[in-house]
């Protein structure tokens, strides 16, 4: 018996207690033993839960039981989470995690830990959900060099653009709609503002280059200033936007973003709608690689978890090695990043004057007062910015071919 303890019992906890109990025969046999969750921590007690007998509210019980193999901790936030990861390392137990809070600042510490104590720590679930892309990218896809991550990295605010775009409505609306649903949190910032899609970026940068990157670094902008007539344009201009983190290497540096984008129609993640996330690598050898799946959600998140614990087990609880150093990754600065850009600008007929700034440009049917275009050439914001300084720009949003 490979015993398990499972450090909050909300959403995505309750999800891996019942995954383990409902498909024990599938489990056992990618795994070899029968998997039992034994405890479950949570502040709460669960009066008439199926599984309200393994709940316990002191983490010492947890700690010092010799039979707990692996530990699941699905809390969330960085403490005390991170108390209780690096204890139950320091004892001897593996760790999967599913948060990315906790992997994204201390994911480097936490792997040398485990290494150390000859454990393992895995975090499937912490970036993409249900989605298995960083067990692929440690032991799947070795034999390259990435120069690019493009993900759209976050649910809620693709299902907010997706609904924008296909039903017209605003932000606002549409944002209080997604609450409604379960899709967004009552505090959205963290997934409108781009901050979680930040913290999963650079979990995904620091595995493909092996070194640490702090999302403290990434330049991050969210979608809440996306307005009902900026979807408008795009609809005309038949390119969906997109809320990318970007990982992009050139011969010199390494540029790390989180950024809306407008999509071109040859672009991969082009119709990735609604709820789903997606995440394309490429590879100086393998080109083009994508996954797509349920980025969060009871079930899909838990499953990537319970296939961390199989990992675990299969690999007899000794450490399972996984590249990511202390050592700080310098990232390129990001207002040097280039690309072309839709710019809408709070004036009209200035056509000839766009087109002598910026040669080669394509302009749309504009809003009255407003004169709006997509530039041929590839700039970096510090460059758009300075060609623009004598217009008001309303919006400009890169672009993605």
């Amino acid at each position: 018996m490979f015993n398990i303890a499972v450090l909050g019992y909300g959403t995505i906890g309750s999800g891996v207690v019942k995954i383990i109990n409902d498909n024990s025969d599938v489990l056992k046999k990618s795994s070899g033993e029968d998997i039992q969750v034994k405890y479950a921590l949570d502040l709460r007690d669960f009066p008439g839960d199926p599984y309200e007998n393994i709940i316990v509210h002191d983490y010492d019980v947890i700690l010092n039981d010799d039979s707990i193999k692996c530990v699941v901790e699905v809390m969330g936030g960085v403490e005390p989470a991170n108390t209780f990861v690096r204890k139950a390392i320091a004892k001897g137990k593996s760790v999967c995690s599913s948060n990315k809070e906790l992997v994204a600042k201390y994911g480097a510490e936490i792997l040398e830990l485990a290494k150390e104590n000859n454990v393992s720590f895995l975090f499937e679930a912490s970036v993409g959900g249900g989605i298995p892309v960083i067990r692929n990218i440690n032991e799947s896809l070795t034999a390259d060099h990435f120069d690019s991550i493009t993900g759209i990295l976050n649910g809620t605010t693709n299902y907010i653009l997706t609904t924008m775009r296909k039903k017209g409505r605003d932000f606002d609306e549409v944002l209080k709609a997604a609450q409604q649903k379960g899709y967004a949190e009552r505090k959205p910032e963290a997934d409108i503002e781009g901050y979680d899609a930040c913290r999963k970026i650079a979990i995904l940068t620091s595995l493909v280059c092996g070194k640490q990157v702090d999302f403290e670094d990434i330049a991050t902008e969210g979608i809440s200033h996306i307005t009902k007539e900026d979807i408008a344009y795009s609809v005309k201009l038949d390119m969906p936007i997109k809320l990318f983190g970007l990982m992009k290497r050139d011969s010199d540096n390494i540029y790390c973003m989180v950024a809306p984008f407008m999509v071109g129609e040859e672009h991969s993640l082009r119709g990735v709608e609604g709820v789903y996330n997606a995440i394309n690598l490429h590879g100086d050898m393998l080109g083009n690689v994508m996954f797509y799946g349920k980025g969060a959600g009871s079930l899909p998140t838990a499953s990537a978890v319970v296939s961390d614990v199989i990992e675990i087990v299969k690999n007899n609880n000794e450490n399972i090695n996984i590249i990511w150093d202390k050592e700080k990754l310098t990232l390129g600065d990001a207002s040097k990043f280039k690309a072309r850009y839709f710019v809408r600008l709070a004036a009209e007929g200035v056509q000839d004057k766009i087109a002598e700034l910026f040669g080669e440009v394509s302009f749309a049917e504009a809003l009255s007062g407003e004169t709006v275009f997509v530039t041929a050439k590839e700039y970096s914001e510090a460059e758009l910015t300075d060609i623009l300084k004598d217009y008001s720009v309303i919006t400009k949003i890169r672009v993605a071919e």
